[in-house]
């Protein structure tokens, strides 16, 4: 029954109420009221006070007035103008209900007060001469009584439904700016999102790499110590060198981290040779085949298939079957890239360690730029395939694409 208002508005309310009552009583009759005459003030002056703290209780005392009022047989007074405040409450405010009381309430109200001035008015004029007849007369007054009640009524319930139309309006502007600030919101997070994940399959690849070809050349260089010191210093020296670019790309990625327009790694096509012979010294047979010219790549692309054959060379000998030859095959045509590698599977149970996020990092790169990639046992082999377009398809990767189901297979 009651609106949620602040007291400062009930105040408000009250006061102007109780002003604009008070000063009817001293205009009209020199404040000297009959009881009749007061209990309508009163009533009207209530119904102004409850307008906007409860338009429907508000709406029920104005009407209790009116009719007491055509009861006691009294004429309209000045506070009867009070009714235009409560029928604006009505609609600005109230519930559907009441909103359409009020305006029934206009209606019907317009149509009684010309019949309780129309009414006695034909009776008087039934026993007095008239130029146009009593009915034509009274018609008159009727509509004339009419025409004012109902503007007095209706055109503040129509402010209302204007009023609270353009509230609602408002309140959904400030809700679609809400939505689209949450929006915004969300796109940087997954933006942001992307770029860490980015991140964080680049560090995979480089350290994985890295450590792999440090721990082979560390194994070889502890064993070759005593029988040949010469090796021994090869290996170190590879050690060495290795170490030194893997620090020089991590420190790149800790920079893209920290600075938004850091600069991030970005080996191409013609780093793979160095990438084969690294693999090659630590004791990997790599077979490459090349096909068609990759000179027309864009740096995503170059990137991503450096990446791909890098972590697949990681891959292969990690978990691949020792002493046997990797084949990898890179064919450059105008519109497709095709990656693929070949390994033997270990069958004597042995699988070097893996964090689940190689084959998944593959399998993002391919998707970013538009592409698929299977990877998988084929026969006693272990492949990877990867197709992707030359010039990569631009957007964001939906989230949740990949999942922790999505793991580097560690064992045959």
């Amino acid at each position: 029954m009651f609106r949620p208002v602040l007291r400062s508005q009930i105040v408000t309310d009250v006061l102007i109420a109780v002003g604009l009552g008070g000063l009817v009583v001293l205009v009209a009759s020199g404040g000297l009221f009959a009881r009749d005459q007061a209990v309508i003030v009163v009533g009207m002056t209530a119904a102004l006070a409850l307008r906007r703290l409860s338009p429907g209780l508000a709406l029920s005392v104005a009407w209790i007035t009116a009719i007491y009022q055509m009861v006691t047989g009294q004429q309209p007074d000045p506070s009867n103008i009070f009714i235009a405040g409560v029928m604006y409450t009505t609609s600005a405010y109230g519930s559907q209900r009441v909103r359409v009381a009020g305006a029934v309430s206009a209606i019907a109200g317009a149509l009684t007060a010309a019949l309780y001035v129309g009414i006695p008015d034909y009776i008087t004029r039934l026993h007095e001469p008239t130029q146009d007849g009593p009915v034509i007369e009274s018609g008159r007054v009727f509509g004339a009584v009419l025409i004012v009640v109902l503007a007095l009524l209706l055109l503040p319930w129509l402010g209302g439904v204007v009023a609270r139309t353009r509230q609602t309006a408002r309140m959904s502007r400030e809700a679609q700016l809400l939505a689209e600030r949450d929006a915004a919101r969300a796109d940087r997070a997954v933006a942001v999102e992307q770029e860490r994940v980015s991140i964080a399959r680049d560090m995979h690849d480089i350290v994985a790499h890295s450590l792999a070809v440090v721990i082979a050349q560390a194994d070889g260089a502890r064993y070759a110590l005593k029988a040949d010191p010469a090796v021994a210093d090869q290996a170190l020296g590879t050690i060495s060198s290795t170490a030194r670019r893997a620090l020089g790309d991590v420190r790149e990625l800790l920079g893209a981290l920290r600075h938004e327009q850091g600069t991030t790694p970005t080996p191409d096509i013609d780093d793979i040779e160095r990438l084969v012979g690294e693999m090659r010294e630590v004791g990997l047979e790599v077979d490459v085949e090349r096909i068609g010219d990759p000179s027309s790549l864009p740096t995503s692309t170059q990137l991503a298939v450096y990446r791909i054959v890098q972590e697949s060379l990681t891959n292969a000998y990690k978990h691949g079957e020792r002493g046997t030859p990797v084949h990898a095959s890179l064919t450059y045509r105008p519109d497709t890239v095709e990656i693929d590698v070949v390994n033997r599977r270990s069958d004597d149970g042995r699988a070097g360690p893996g964090t689940g996020h190689g084959l998944v990092g593959m399998r993002e790169r391919a998707t970013l730029s538009g592409g698929t990639m299977t990877a998988g046992p084929r026969g006693q082999d272990f492949a990877v395939a990867v197709r992707m377009p030359a010039h990569p398809a631009t957007g964001q990767m939906p989230r949740g694409l990949f999942t922790s189901t999505d793991q580097e297979r560690t064992a045959p």
